[in-house]
């Protein structure tokens, strides 16, 4: 009986601290996609813009349009947030593009793009995040 109560309390333990270093893993104050794109838009990818916030891509199947923002984890004063969206391959220069000093995110940014690959960033204070080429279909 002892013995069963020791792998019990042994597995309990492990979960709890398997669990926090889950949770410590995941950013405190992580941005989330609040429909900054408007209705009919979601999201079909994210990438981490370094430990500042998120760049979300989303879709509309009724417009066949994507849409980008690049949000900061936590609004507060304004600096410099940058999104850009095009069809693979993007050069030098982002079809869809805004960038200026905002307190919480850039974009929302269009791009009529349905069957064809994409490219995608966000930079908040010079800190890059995004994709090239996915989302082809």
């Amino acid at each position: 009986m002892k013995l069963v109560k020791t792998t019990a309390a042994t597995v309990a333990l492990t979960a709890t601290a398997m669990a926090g270093a889950l949770a410590a893993a995941t950013p405190a104050y992580a941005a989330t996609y609040g429909g900054e794109c408007g209705s009919g838009y979601s999201v079909v990818n994210s990438a981490p813009i370094g430990t500042k916030g998120t760049v979300f891509l989303t879709y509309s199947s009724s417009t066949g349009k994507n849409c980008a923002i690049a949000k900061r984890n936590t609004a507060g004063s304004a600096v410099l947030i940058e999104v850009g969206l095009g069809i693979n391959p993007v050069g030098s220069h982002w079809p869809a593009y805004e960038g200026n000093y905002f307190t919480s995110y850039a974009g929302p940014i269009y791009l009529s793009a349905a069957n064809k690959c994409v490219d995608w960033m966000g930079r908040i204070s010079g800190t890059e995040g995004g994709k090239r080429g996915t989302n082809c279909g």
